[in-house]
């Protein structure tokens, strides 16, 4: 099929572009200049740089048309700190951006799309008790970009959701997001101190496998968990710590100091009228706990193979630690 993508230059965009011509699908994407210098694409992607918030809908339609598969690749994730109140920033660049894309997808004749949310809105649903949704504005708006896409869709497309977690892998052309991480582990300081708790992680490659998976059969309104494994901050830190070949032991961040240390990171925000996505102070209980996803229900459902999360660190660390630009990141 041809399959239009917003955000195809990006990290998660450049990949799954990649994995769906793999497939013999036929690829067309949008993405905000400047084109990356090492930009690896394949001549046959017709890329149109541009700012879709600058565009028209008529604009937008005459790319859509033609297309019969959408992957929304694009939006703002909680690392982004705007003026407050923080939740309109992030509606208008999650839920209101990616409806928009649907209205006009179903409009110009598109059968079926694919949305990157993340896992935060999928441990609401499974940890209710945190509040996820009440507390953090971030969360709000990626639980608001699912029901708002599917109303959007109705009958018409069938839409699916990648709840993705930490991701890894490199890219040229890029600076890696995990690279302040990565200088921290690898310093000269003896020990690593660091929260407990854990996390669902996940390969780049694995995400792309997923949201082709996901466009060639996936369940109108399905929310797919993809995650190559889940790993505590400890066995996740030994990874990044043995590909370097710089073990350390790793000394547990009591709660109360990380509350301590996100509180003064708040005030800092507040000092400047800025405000998170994520209340930091809120975020610790989630932070310190075991964040897991389902490893293997996505996997059996859209039939794609996963991804080796132990190359990804690999390759993050090594352009984390070398002059070759690279991404990395979470949703």
């Amino acid at each position: 099929m041809k399959v239009f993508i917003v955000g195809g230059t990006g990290f998660l965009g450049y990949y799954t572009v990649k994995e769906l011509l793999s497939r013999g699908h036929q690829v067309k994407t949008m993405a905000l200049p400047p084109l990356p210098k090492d930009n690896l694409l394949p001549p046959e992607v017709e890329i149109t740089l541009g700012n879709y918030d600058e565009l028209s809908d008529n604009d937008l339609l005459a790319m859509l048309t033609g297309c019969e598969g959408l992957i929304f690749a694009a939006g703002v994730d909680d690392r982004v700190v705007p003026r407050a109140p923080a939740y309109e920033f992030f509606r208008k660049g999650n839920m209101e951006s990616t409806t928009r894309w649907i209205r006009l997808a179903r409009q110009a004749g598109v059968s079926k799309a694919v949305v990157f949310n993340s896992y935060f809105a999928a441990l609401d649903k499974k940890q209710p008790e945190l509040k996820l949704v009440e507390k953090h504005p971030y969360v709000r708006s990626r639980r608001e970009q699912i029901e708002a896409a599917k109303l959007e869709a109705g009958d018409i497309m069938r839409v699916s959701f990648l709840m993705l977690p930490y991701i890894f892998g490199s890219m040229p052309g890029r600076v890696p997001l995990w690279k302040p991480l990565i200088k921290y582990l690898t310093s000269w300081i003896p020990f690593v101190f660091y929260p407990a708790g854990g996390s669902a992680m996940v390969s780049v490659e694995e995400v792309a496998q997923a949201a082709v998976g996901a466009l060639e059969q996936g369940e109108a309104g399905a929310e797919y968990e993809v995650a190559s494994a889940n790993l505590t901050w400890k066995q996740m830190i030994a990874k990044i710590l043995a590909v370097v070949g710089k073990p350390k032991p790793v000394v547990t961040v009591p709660a109360f100091l990380v509350r301590f240390g996100a509180w003064l990171v708040k005030q800092y925000h507040h000092s400047k009228g800025l405000e998170g996505g994520l209340d930091l102070t809120q975020f610790v209980e989630l932070q310190t706990s075991n964040a897991f996803l389902d490893l293997e229900s996505s996997r059996n459902k859209l039939g794609y193979p996963g991804g080796d999360l132990d190359a990804a660190f690999r390759d993050t660390v090594l352009a984390s630690t070398s002059q070759t630009p690279s991404v990395s990141v979470k949703r």
